[in-house]
């Protein structure tokens, strides 16, 4: 049997919510699925969908953090099984000490001068050179490169 979404959308009005801010996401993921009906079935289903936030003490520090209902549903679309054991700062913190930089952050460019190997000429790369391999200067380079294309 068939859900119309209006009478789903009437349903949670009645229930005190509304369409804009409650309504969870995969209520629209369900009607895209069933051509703008929902089943009673996903009706129940999308009924047990609805998150809370929620308040989770942080392993490292003890201190509270809120693990709200838009971090619930992202956790429930990703498959995660376990709710986040850190806080934000501490997430932050472990992260730093694990060597991982942050979203934005960015790597200082290394510029090695050495000598071409083709050429002689003094030149600088934006790597550090391994031994026993050839480095190039962007002339030589480009064209080692070219011959390489055409044979």
């Amino acid at each position: 049997m068939c859900f119309p979404y209006h009478k789903f959308l009437r349903e949670r009005a009645k229930q005190g919510y509304t369409p804009q801010t409650q309504i969870p996401f995969g209520a629209f993921s369900a009607l895209w699925r069933f051509g703008g009906c929902v089943p009673d079935r996903g009706l129940r289903e999308l009924h047990s969908m609805e998150f809370q936030d929620k308040v989770l003490k942080c392993i490292d520090c003890g201190a509270d953090f809120v693990f709200t209902a838009g971090e619930q549903l992202f956790f429930h679309d990703k498959q995660f099984k376990n709710e986040p054991k850190r806080c934000k700062p501490c997430k932050g913190k472990r992260a730093n000490m694990l060597g991982s930089t942050p979203p934005g952050a960015t790597y200082p460019k290394v510029e090695t001068r050495t000598t071409c190997s083709g050429c002689g000429k003094d030149t600088t790369v934006p790597f550090k050179p391994t031994q026993g391999r050839p480095v190039f200067c962007r002339e030589c380079f480009q064209q080692k490169r070219t011959t390489a294309a055409t044979a």
